[in-house]
């Protein structure tokens, strides 16, 4: 009785975060990836394409393309309809029209303990290889979104190949930006032209994602309040984990989610059959998912 009269409170105080209980609409288009995958990136891409005539910042990203983990159900049902709703959710059968951002795990978990350390949620001098330990075996606060294995192989189980999902990796964005960017206007039903897509891609720079996030950093949801220090928008590069990751830590990741990464094309440094658990097949409809 008290947990729903405090829920309620929240709910018309607009202090609670919306999260898996938002109200979802049939016509609502939802980006999701698990954290750290290139979200923010495709959000301003996204927003570009759908707003070609308002430039996007962090100062109205929220109204463009609202943050379901960091926004309240009141300001999500006050956004006009068709919304674009960012999410981390592992796989929920009412998200019907799905943007999925997937990125290799090994460079997700270093990006996620950077974030971690701007949020003061671990300290500087934890050791790299305890936090990759904890990424795998599903224990960091997140844990109500899945491992990254859990949130991404749900979301493939269920609607790979489906025509209302669109997987983008987060690789091919920054390898091949342009084509990338046309399978989601397709995706979308945005007319482009290469002008648009150019403007689209250069408002969506690392580097004025970066100018933005010093001169913006303050007033956004996400970083407010936050460290200074460590940046929110990082290098934007694939394959640090090959430099900065202990082999060990490689090991752990690929022993935990090998067919997955896989399947999603991402090379392993192990061979297959040692990221395989007795009697597992290497396909992702019968992968066992596990989170430690």
């Amino acid at each position: 009785m008290i947990y729903g009269i405090k829920r309620v409170a929240k709910y018309l105080l607009g202090t609670d975060i919306a999260g898996r209980s938002l109200a979802v609409y049939p016509d609502d288009t939802f980006i999701v990836s698990y954290p750290r995958s290139g979200n923010t990136w495709t959000r301003f891409l996204v927003a570009s394409l759908i707003c070609p005539g308002e430039p996007v910042t962090f100062a109205n990203i929220e109204r463009i393309i609202p943050d379901a983990e960091a926004q309240s159900s009141r300001y999500l049902k006050r956004i006009p309809r068709p919304r674009f709703i960012k999410s981390h959710q592992y796989f929920d059968p009412r998200f019907k029209k799905v943007i999925y951002i997937v990125r290799d795990p090994r460079d997700v978990a270093l990006s996620y303990y950077d974030f971690q350390r701007k949020y003061r949620q671990i300290e500087d001098g934890s050791p790299l290889a305890d936090y990759v330990r904890e990424f795998v075996a599903g224990r960091l606060g997140s844990a109500g979104w899945g491992t990254w294995g859990e949130n991404v192989g749900s979301w493939l189980a269920a609607r790979d190949g489906h025509s209302g999902f669109l997987l983008l990796r987060y690789e091919d964005l920054i390898s091949e930006t342009a084509r990338e960017l046309a399978r989601v206007a397709d995706f979308l039903r945005v007319e482009v032209t290469p002008e648009l897509l150019a403007t689209t891609i250069e408002r969506g720079s690392a580097q004025r994602m970066r100018e933005l996030e010093q001169s913006q950093g303050s007033q956004w949801v996400s970083t407010r309040n936050r460290r200074t220090d460590i940046p929110f928008v990082r290098t934007a590069s694939a394959g640090s984990w090959k430099t900065l990751l202990q082999p060990e830590s490689v090991q752990e990741i690929e022993s935990a989610w090998g067919p997955l990464m896989k399947h999603l094309g991402y090379g392993l440094t192990i061979a297959p059959s040692d990221s395989l658990q007795e009697g597992e097949s290497g396909s992702v409809f019968n992968l066992r998912l596990r989170n430690g």
